[in-house]
């Protein structure tokens, strides 16, 4: 068993919080998990540890960049189900690029002698953000997975995404595994339509469905798993989560998308009822 996914969607959209759960979720289906934040906030990995950790950047920095200086369990931690945590970091604000902070991770995980010796890694990847370096994580990935709400403006984030995963698809192995749908609120968030709409356009299909839930708010302020928590409406916030890590790690369809075209996509969903 071997599966690299990169995690992407709008900013602000849920992907650590999904991702963290997903993570556990893999790791309670008997899988060996690396979960590896790829944003400067190093935030990503809260949920299974319950702390903010030190940053590959930070840790490389503090040793001149001198890799034989470094030991592994500086950068990796231990958090729920035992899910290994690595935190990439970034440059400062509005300096650098975070694609090249990526790479170093993956150098370090390879001095080390670790990058594949997991059964199960998520690149946890910053917002939107499609630029060759944020976009590092798709060189990695055997599929990448959008997360999306029913809504405008993460939809045309998932379509400039679905074009990168097809750019990307050209030299490296990554297809799209599918878009997992968050917050979902049939009583006054309208369902999936529109994004169950979106996804058969360009060419793939919803995975998993998030349900909008205060129980899936406390956790992340708590700086635990959904696994962890209690309280009512746990089974259905954890149902999707133990199905699609059953579903990505049996295989999953996948396709390289269609996007469209940005003014195509302002038409279409302008369209939609």
């Amino acid at each position: 068993m071997s599966l690299t996914l990169a995690v992407y969607g709008k900013g602000g959209i849920g992907k650590s919080t999904t991702s963290a759960n997903l993570s556990a979720a893999f790791a309670l289906q008997g899988a060996k998990v690396l979960q590896i934040g790829c944003d400067p906030k190093h935030d990503s990995t809260f949920p299974l540890t319950g702390t903010l950790q030190n940053t590959v950047i930070d840790v490389l920095t503090e040793a001149d960049f001198h890799i034989e200086d470094v030991d592994i369990d500086d950068v990796v931690k231990h958090g729920f189900a035992g899910v290994d945590t690595l935190e990439s970091g970034g440059p400062p604000a509005g300096s650098g690029c975070g694609g090249y902070v990526v790479g170093e991770t993956v150098k370090l995980l390879n001095e080390f002698g670790l990058y594949h010796k997991y059964d199960v890694i998520v690149f946890d990847v910053l917002g939107d953000v499609v630029c060759g370096g944020f976009s590092a994580p798709l060189n990695y990935a055997d599929f990448g997975v959008i997360i999306a709400c029913n809504d405008f403006d993460s939809i045309f984030a998932a379509n400039r995404l679905c074009l990168a995963i097809k750019q990307k698809s050209v030299r490296y192995k990554v297809k799209l595994a599918g878009i997992i749908a968050n917050r979902v609120d049939y009583e006054y968030g309208g369902g999936i339509g529109l994004l169950d709409e979106f996804a058969s356009t360009v060419g793939t299909e919803i995975i998993g469905k998030v349900p909008y839930h205060d129980l899936i708010r406390r956790s992340r302020l708590a700086g635990k798993t959904l696994f962890e928590m209690e309280g009512p409406g746990k089974d259905v916030c954890l149902q999707p989560f133990t199905e699609m890590a059953d579903y990505l790690l049996n295989q999953p369809r996948s396709e390289v998308p269609s996007p469209l075209g940005d003014r195509e996509i302002f038409n279409v969903i302008g369209g939609w009822k």
